[in-house]
């Protein structure tokens, strides 16, 4: 009997010891994958190398896409966001459409940062401390069309930029002059953002938006005392808030007439003379709001398609009975859906109900009591 025992027992450890298909893989975590194919010297060495920081990619096959170490890429994206970079990066996969590189401590961009990247369709760079940029190195850049370069430390525009590029945010740097020919070759721009740069109306040289057909400009936040000259004649928005801006002079607006949107909040006008807004035929918003006018801008009747109005936080003491609307009708195409006088110093009773006969609704008139 107890042969027969310990013959039975030596078959059961024979097949707990052989291979088994019969339980299903549970995979534990990144590992496993490599499990099938790896014995375990191979994969301690995999891991020691990891440890190590030898460079695994170096030894993938070249058609293997690579990914900078600490980034994260994923569908042609490349996030290389807040991880303390001082330098662009190498093995930037050569199919990125997106590389993003906001809040590093990258301050240069070299010669050949960018070489490959030939598919590149839009790059970020906010919030580094960038104040050279190679010549060169946006040249492999042949299809980038959006570029984000605030809040760096720029005191020019960046040279050779690619003539597709269609968007520049290059808002909160040290850019004092733009000088002729910076934007020269780029037919496709369609918005620039520069504000908040120490920009004061000096700074724009004759031509320097020469060729531009922009349709959105803003340079907000600078040291303007008067609308800027020789603007591309193409923009349908321009925003010129937080400046120094005194006056508007008859001849200020006379090249934009396809504006939409004008804004010239925060600023320190006290007078927009008569006639300079009928510059403007296509104008839909005004923001004038945060200003020093003491009344209601001349020439508002007369601009068919004007919609909103802002002009509150004035010195206005008095609203005339034709200051808004066309004495006939059907002259005016669009009624208003907004105009704002409230902090102003005049008092609601004293405006006559027929001075808003040409606005939509009653709600569209913001007008509250005057705090000094």
């Amino acid at each position: 009997m107890l042969p027969h025992f310990s013959l039975l027992l030596l078959l059961c450890v024979a097949r707990l010891l052989s291979p088994s298909s019969a339980l299903p893989f549970e995979q534990k975590g990144f590992w496993d994958f490599a499990m099938d194919s790896m014995d375990s010297v191979g994969m301690m060495t995999m891991m020691r190398d990891e440890e190590e920081g030898s460079a695994v990619e170096e030894i993938l096959p070249p058609d293997i896409p690579t990914c900078p170490f600490g980034c994260h890429c994923r569908l042609r994206v490349v996030q290389c966001s807040d991880l303390g970079l001082t330098e662009v990066p190498k093995n930037i996969p050569r199919d990125t459409k997106f590389l993003d590189l906001q809040n590093n401590y990258i301050t240069e961009l070299k010669e050949n940062d960018f070489k490959g990247l030939t598919n590149l369709y839009g790059l970020s760079l906010r919030n580094n401390l960038i104040s050279k940029v190679h010549p060169k190195v946006f040249v492999p850049l042949k299809h980038m069309q959006k570029l984000y370069f605030s809040k760096n430390l720029l005191t020019t525009i960046p040279k050779n930029l690619p003539a597709s590029l269609v968007e520049i945010r290059i808002h909160e740097n040290r850019i004092r002059k733009v000088e002729a020919g910076a934007f020269t070759g780029l037919v496709k721009m369609n918005c620039i953002e520069m504000g908040a740069n120490p920009l004061q109306n000096s700074g724009f040289e004759p031509g320097a938006f020469k060729g531009l057909k922009l349709n959105y400009l803003r340079i907000s936040e600078a040291r303007l005392t008067g609308v800027p000259k020789d603007l591309p004649e193409s923009l349908h928005e321009l925003h010129l808030d937080h400046n120094q801006i005194q006056a508007v002079e008859l001849e200020d607006l006379s090249r934009y007439r396809n504006l939409n949107r004008l804004g010239l909040s925060f600023n320190h006008i006290r007078n927009i003379e008569n006639g300079s807004l009928s510059y403007l035929p296509m104008l839909r918003e005004l923001h004038l709001d945060n200003n020093r006018l003491n009344n209601v801008p001349r020439g508002l009747p007369d601009m068919k398609y004007l919609q909103v109005v802002y002009l509150h936080s004035n010195n206005i003491n008095k609203v005339g009975v034709d200051d808004f609307c066309p004495r006939g009708f059907g002259m005016k195409r669009t009624f208003y859906n907004g105009i704002s006088l409230f902090a102003n110093p005049v008092n609601y009773w004293e405006v006559q109900p027929a001075t808003f006969r040409c606005v939509s609704d009653r709600l569209a008139i913001q007008f509250g009591n005057y705090k000094k």
